[in-house]
């Protein structure tokens, strides 16, 4: 699915859902109609992301972190990415079940509310669904819209787009057991918990990424 007209932004992911009950009443008021949620719904099967995109979000989140954690070293392998879910009150049980499935899945990143946060969850309406998006410049958050988000279910959404911040890639030709298939599979895919490839590649991406991001850095220095 799209993004708002921004400078700069790039999409890099595509949301899922949240449940009626866990919404406010104005999220879930007659204003978001047949006709909006099927569009959402098809934008978010037929978008796709560029890879680039994707690679430019996660280099602005290792980077905040790797940052961050050469001021306060940590005696853990894992980095810390901070996330600020402020802005998105409805969802906040969601976002940090999603950060929880993450957490008990990887061993290389661990994901973390706080403040100084290397990236952000938002909520709203927007016609073109939900997305992660980067600016361009090393920020990046994640967009909940809502009426796409009464389609899916509500933690798969969250669970795959932070996987974007985690850096992989959409895969919609993959079944339900595959988290970034996101949408494919159809509303009724209810699984939130990547498989055993897609954590294998998070772990890899923290261990090498970073690895070659601290050699740049410190060359820059």
């Amino acid at each position: 699915m799209s993004l708002p007209k921004l400078a700069l932004s790039a999409t890099i992911g595509l949301g899922l859902a949240v449940s009626l009950s866990a919404m406010p009443a104005s999220a879930a008021t007659p204003d978001h109609t047949t006709a909006q949620r099927g569009a959402a719904a098809a934008a978010y099967t037929a978008s796709g992301e560029e890879r680039a995109d994707t690679d430019a979000f996660i280099k602005a989140v290792m980077k905040s972190a790797l940052e961050k954690r050469a001021k306060s070293p940590s005696a853990t392998a894992a980095v810390t990415v901070t996330y600020n879910a402020s802005q998105a009150p409805t969802f906040q049980s969601v976002i940090s079940r999603s950060a929880q499935i993450w957490n008990s899945a990887v061993s290389n990143v661990k994901l973390q509310e706080g403040s100084n946060a290397d990236f952000s969850y938002r909520e709203g309406n927007d016609p073109r669904g939900s997305y992660a998006s980067t600016d361009g410049h090393g920020s990046g958050y994640v967009f909940l819209d809502y009426a796409q988000n009464q389609e899916y279910d509500s933690t798969r959404v969250t669970a795959h787009e932070t996987g974007h911040v985690l850096g992989l890639p959409d895969h919609y030709e993959g079944p339900c057991s595959e988290l970034m298939s996101g949408g494919g599979p159809g509303p009724s895919c209810t699984n939130a918990q990547p498989n055993q490839d897609e954590i294998n590649r998070v772990n890899q991406l923290w261990a090498n990424g970073l690895a070659k991001l601290e050699k740049q850095l410190a060359k820059s220095h």
